[in-house]
């Protein structure tokens, strides 16, 4: 006979719900909890106070403008805040009319600004951070979980900068790793992980991008017209701020690939030094090894313009080296420790265009070495004597160009590798938003540019530089010569 299997007694499995934790004093004797009665009551309108007082400082505009509504309709009349509220809206649409801009910097960001925190931020906040595995586990059986907190969102309307506080045991780099994700999580298109103070660190969140479209030059300003060198405008930055170039005392290096738009870097610098080179108060040098496909555009600019590679190109170097071993003698003489414009010499501005060509790519053996030299001799011995080098270069690496050292300023367009980044504007860039690899080839002259001694790169974009913008500097330079220029077909005479 068979044994009935559903005759045996089974335990009934546990029931597998977590205890309700409560806070710790409600387990006080009850008379002990009747004497701090008074301290726990404080302690309890004290917290509800600052929860108010944070949800005000968080969304000031929502909620004090709907409990004024609300308060007058209420007190009053419902019409009372409908009327308010209609003529709020009139004389928004009449100052957004009037000045769009100020009526965007002081109401229009901020109504932003704690819609997105609420809707898009806070809402979501807590979920990504424990899928991102941005969180920290204590307690027993590490039940207890600790948040990154969300501090303070500022919506530009083409990013969000949010403010982040970090958990003990984090850092930028932290985020940096996760930054793809939190971009996802977020539907934007990219963050980069900026840091604030200690344990404070920024996530700007990237929705579209301010410099899809370029940028037109700016008129050329009247003969005679002061330069300032330390402020050369060439483009604008991605917050809408002018793009401004120190030629005085620097020397930049300009890297990315064909068609990464370089020579507008160039032309927006000389565009910018019209008057100046107009009036003899700035020599341009240029050497174009491409046989002056670029820097032949417009001759009339340059002082003496080398369209080779050869001898000539190194003699010119070698010219430039000695002028400024020569100023600098001079300036010492003086007791002068660096150029001005009141010393009586003119700026010097040297611009060669594919480098790699002039010092890497040279097949003779010397003339490679004594390029070498002058150029490394002019950058180290340059800044103070008023001598300024622009480089354009296709490939960054050491062993094409080992003096990328000596170019404080760094500019990198369009690059074909991740690794690339780094070499042209130093470690740790791409994890702090220097994406130069993936920058669109649709939008030639963006860039990300890093000067030395500051952390954070900046993206920004040079003016397009049209051939009917290039006759126009032509022409207005040349006009203020007898002769123009021509292109250097041998070395002449300093």
């Amino acid at each position: 006979m068979c044994p009935d299997r559903y005759s045996r007694w089974v335990d009934p499995a546990p029931l597998e719900v977590e205890r309700p934790r409560l806070p710790w004093w409600t387990l006080l004797p009850r008379k002990l909890l009747l004497a701090a009665s008074p301290i726990i009551l404080v302690a309890v309108v004290t917290t509800l106070v600052v929860f108010v007082v944070r949800r005000v400082w968080r969304y000031p505009l929502f909620l004090i403008g709907t409990a004024t509504l609300v308060g007058l309709g209420v007190g009053y009349s419902w019409w009372v805040p409908v009327t308010l509220l209609t003529a709020l809206v009139v004389l928004g649409g009449l100052w957004t009319w009037w000045h769009p801009e100020s009526f965007t910097r002081t109401v229009a960001r901020q109504v932003r600004s704690e819609w997105r925190r609420a809707v898009v931020y806070g809402w979501l906040w807590r979920r990504v951070m424990l899928f991102t595995e941005l969180t920290k586990y204590t307690g027993h059986a590490q039940r207890r979980v600790h948040y990154p907190t969300l501090r303070r969102v500022r919506a530009d309307g083409w990013r969000d900068r949010v403010s982040v506080r970090l958990v003990h045991g984090q850092c930028a780099a932290t985020y940096a790793v996760h930054a793809q994700e939190l971009a996802n999580s977020f539907g934007a298109r990219s963050c980069r992980v900026r840091v604030d103070k200690p344990r404070r660190i920024w996530l700007d969140l990237i929705y579209t991008d301010p410099l899809a479209q370029p940028g037109r030059v700016p008129a050329l300003a009247d003969p005679g017209t002061a330069v300032d060198l330390a402020r050369v405008f060439i483009g604008r930055t991605e917050t809408g701020r002018p793009w401004a170039l120190r030629l005085l005392g620097r020397h930049i290096l300009v890297a990315g690939v064909s068609d990464a738009g370089k020579s507008s870097v160039m032309w927006a610098v000389l565009r910018a030094l019209a008057p100046w080179i107009r009036a003899g108060l700035v020599q341009v040098f240029g050497i174009d090894p491409k046989g002056g496909m670029e820097l032949g555009r417009a001759p009339g600019l340059f002082h003496k313009l080398v369209c080779t590679n050869g001898t000539e190109a190194i003699e010119l170097l070698e010219h430039v080296a000695t002028v400024t071993r020569q100023r600098a003698e001079a300036l010492r003489r003086q007791g002068a420790r660096a150029w001005s414009p009141a010393s009586g010499q003119p700026f010097v501005l040297l611009i060669i265009d594919e480098l790699a060509d002039v010092i890497a790519y040279q097949p003779d053996t010397t003339l490679r070495k004594r390029a070498n030299a002058a150029l490394q001799s002019i950058l180290s011995q340059g800044r103070a004597p008023g001598v300024c080098v622009i480089g354009q270069i296709q490939d960054p690496r050491k062993q094409i160009i080992d003096c990328r050292h000596l170019f404080p300023t760094k500019i990198a367009m369009r690059l074909d590798e991740p690794e690339q980044v780094d070499m042209v504007l130093g470690e740790g860039v791409r994890e702090r938003g220097a994406a130069a690899h993936e920058i669109s080839e649709d939008t030639p002259g963006v860039a990300w540019a890093k000067l030395d001694g500051h952390r954070d790169p900046h993206r920004a974009r040079a003016f397009h530089t049209t051939d009917a913008d290039l006759d126009e500097l032509s022409a207005y330079v040349t006009a203020g010569h007898r002769t123009a220029p021509r292109p250097l077909t041998g070395i002449e005479a300093a």
